[in-house]
């Protein structure tokens, strides 16, 4: 009888496959082990390998096509078997999943409508000239703030236009001004907490207003919002009962496996070509492991997470009686235990904080990053810069000077001064270049805009003026935005040398070292010299290791002769 194999789950956060390679064709020979395909999950390209045997009968799912996980990707059965009512039965459960999909659709337009009213007749009951004041999105990424400071107090006069508070976003600490006049009347958020965009933030209105039932009318909206949500989970679960019990059993037969036991109805242990191999190279019995995949299959996390069950031992006796007096001594000796108190403090993580951690995560695991290192000649860099700041009214940086020659070598090479964009390479015409801040929060990255036609003193002012607004936190979202290329800078602190992550949608962001004296070969003589590494992190899906390499070439060669930048 003719099997169905979906896609599988081959990860922990896969939710859909892409068929990378078929190693099997339409009409070939399937044994159990076989390796059917290589399918790309959202970390790797993994072998997936059969469990059934017969004929390939039909494929679901070609080459370079993506897929949900659980969709059809092949048929295997006897040769000349019908398999057209599984093809069917196939595509019926996708239109009865865009069925339901549209039935509740029409189901939350119905209950948007119940709510738009709901809030309509909710809102009459709020008394005329009191204003709800909800938790503002003040940056176009912010899904919730923190209050850092109010400005006001419950029982204060507000004016139109008046600081109400200083509000913590996923990007800067912001003021909120009010936008109405009256008497602070409640504060929904305190000093130090977070809630969502909308949370009621404040009440302002006439003296003397009934608080609580403007709290209550207010709540109003949300409490219809959420009966409305409860009656589509009931359509959506009436809708998946409809499916029968055949779902509800190989749910059961699954959850019996992933628990306890990961073999086939033959016995075969069920576990990916990774997780086996894992297994081997570790020394583990891959018998003992209990495998938490689809149908209790073993996976790589497995592996990984497995820990021996301990058996009991003998007791044995403290001392042979073979040992020696030597052995015997170094037995009695006591074992100093140190005395103490394990403590932890939580500190509790900001929005910025929040968000950064959020960005570096998608930017690390979604582009493919590489690194190339290159050792600079500073000596002519250092005798410019001595040059310049002896001029009155003038200093510059070594740091300015990085972001001039960068900005001057991405003229050269534009590919690096580009963005990826799924179907298409962004590759910008201008050249904003993104300096790397430290906060107590973090990181920020303020944007030299048109850094290439700036000056070296311009660009000097420029990034000063940023960084001390950054540490005051009164850095603009706009003054963050827009970046095609950055560089961060760690030589102040002594890093001779590290890697950075990239600053998404940027391609590439240099990591500047510090500046060491050391030995250096010159005119086949040894002699004292000072050099700095610079460290190009690349994403390899926009920028390739030759177009990278070239743009260091460049660079490295407008700092040792930095009088090149004036050509």
């Amino acid at each position: 009888m003719a099997e169905v194999v979906n896609m599988p789950r081959l990860s922990d956060t896969m939710e859909e496959g892409v068929v990378a390679k078929w190693l099997k064709q339409v009409g070939d020979q399937v044994e159990e082990g076989d390796i059917l395909a290589e399918i790309e999950t959202d970390k790797a390209t993994m072998e997936f390998e059969s469990f059934h045997e017969g004929t390939l009968l039909h494929i679901g799912i070609e080459e370079g096509d993506g897929a949900p996980v659980d969709s059809l990707l092949a048929i295997i059965g006897e040769e000349g078997e019908d398999i057209q009512d599984l093809i069917d039965g196939n595509s019926s459960d996708e239109a009865n999943s865009e069925d339901n999909s549209q039935k509740d659709s029409e189901n939350k337009d119905s209950n948007k409508k119940s709510e738009s009213d709901s809030n309509n007749s909710t809102s009459s009951e709020i008394p005329e000239g009191v204003e709800v004041v909800t938790m503002p999105r003040l940056s176009d990424t912010m899904e919730e703030g923190t209050v850092a400071t109010w400005l006001k107090q419950v029982g204060d006069e507000v004016e139109e236009g008046d600081i109400l508070a200083e509000i913590e976003t996923d990007k800067a600490t912001m003021e909120f001004e009010s936008f109405y006049s009256g008497h602070l009347l409640h504060i929904g958020i305190q000093e130090g907490e977070s809630a969502p965009v909308d949370d009621v933030l404040a009440i302002i209105g006439p003296e003397g207003t009934d608080v609580d039932a403007v709290l209550n009318a207010s709540k109003g909206s949300d409490n219809s919002s959420s009966q409305s949500s409860t009656e589509v989970k009931e359509n959506k679960t009436s809708t998946q009962n409809k499916e029968g019990s055949k779902s509800s059993t190989e749910s059961q037969s699954q959850d019996k496996s992933s628990s306890s036991t990961s073999t086939d109805g033959k016995g075969r242990i069920l576990a990916s070509p990774l997780a086996k191999k894992m297994a081997k190279d570790k020394g583990i019995d891959i018998a003992l492991v209990d495998g938490t995949g689809e149908n209790g299959r073993i996976v790589k996390k497995d592996i990984e997470n497995y820990q021996p069950k301990e058996t009991p031992q003998k007791e044995t006796s403290t001392v042979k009686q073979d040992v020696s007096e030597e052995n015997q001594t170094a037995a009695n000796v006591e074992v100093y235990q140190p005395a103490g108190e394990e403590a932890f403090e939580e500190v509790k993580n900001s929005q910025m904080r929040k968000t950064i951690a959020k960005r570096l995560a998608e930017s690390k695991f979604n582009a493919p990053h590489y690194y190339l290192t290159v050792e600079v000649n500073m000596e002519q860099a250092m005798a410019s810069r001595k040059n310049i700041n002896a001029m009155p009214d003038v200093k510059i940086s070594f740091n300015d000077l990085v972001i001039k020659a960068s900005a001057m070598a991405l003229r050269k090479h534009p590919r690096v001064n580009s963005s990826w964009n799924g179907d298409v390479t962004k590759i910008a015409k201008h050249i904003h270049v993104g300096v790397a801040v430290a906060v107590d929060e973090g990181l920020v990255v303020p944007v030299i805009e048109y850094a290439d036609q700036q000056s070296l003193m311009q660009i000097g002012t420029n990034v000063k003026a940023l960084a001390t607004k950054a540490r005051n936190k009164k850095l603009q979202p706009q003054e963050m935005e827009g970046s095609t290329f950055t560089v961060s800078n760690l030589g102040m602190f002594g890093i001779t040398e590290f890697t950075s992550i990239i600053n998404q949608p940027n391609s590439c962001i240099l990591s500047v070292g510090a500046i060491v004296e050391k030995p250096v070969v010159k005119d086949g003589e040894i002699k004292v010299g000072h050099t700095m590494k610079l460290t190009l992190a690349c994403d390899h899906r926009t920028v390739d290791g030759a177009t990278g390499a070239q743009f260091l070439q460049t660079l490295k060669t407008y700092l040792e002769n930095p009088v090149t930048m004036l050509a």
